[in-house]
């Protein structure tokens, strides 16, 4: 939020000294190095956040949730892997032994 409002001052800043020049006016020279130095730290605050979201991304991990469609994927896939296995142990033969009569 901040760096919005300090980018939003330095637009203003930057519009009042275009005007300022174009009316030939005393105040276009002070206004022009306050704008110049408003971008600055406009620049600085903008910076400041993308980069401390992307630390934040590093150390904490982007939360994503799958798509239904990726969750539907996998339930066919899993689906499919139990058939296999049911299929293979019907054709091997395979009698379930229980342990601990």
């Amino acid at each position: 939020m901040r760096a919005a409002l300090i980018a939003s001052v330095a637009l203003v800043q930057a519009v009042t000294a275009m005007l300022l020049a174009v009316g030939h006016s005393w105040l276009s020279a002070p206004v022009l190095l306050s704008t110049v130095l408003t971008t600055v730290v406009a620049t600085w605050a903008v910076l400041d956040v993308w980069v401390t979201r992307q630390v934040w991304n590093q150390r904490n991990g982007v939360v994503s949730s799958p798509s239904s469609a990726a969750r539907a994927l996998r339930r066919e896939r899993r689906r499919a892997r139990r058939t296999a296995r049911a299929t293979g142990r019907s054709a091997r033969g395979h009698i379930p032994r229980h342990v601990g009569v």
